[in-house]
């Protein structure tokens, strides 16, 4: 999940909720979208392989 912050810059959510504090975690910060989508895409795939 990638949500725009207030000064433009991109973070990326995991998908599921942690079950202890009932927030996503952050899975890093990018100056655009382009770069937030690409570690999206480079996360899911290591969580395969």
């Amino acid at each position: 999940m990638i949500r725009k912050l207030k000064d433009s810059k991109y973070r990326l959510y995991s998908r599921k909720k942690d079950e202890t504090t009932g927030k996503r975690r952050n899975l890093g910060t990018f100056d655009n979208r382009e770069a937030a989508e690409k570690h999206e895409k480079d996360v899911q795939y290591f969580k395969r392989h």
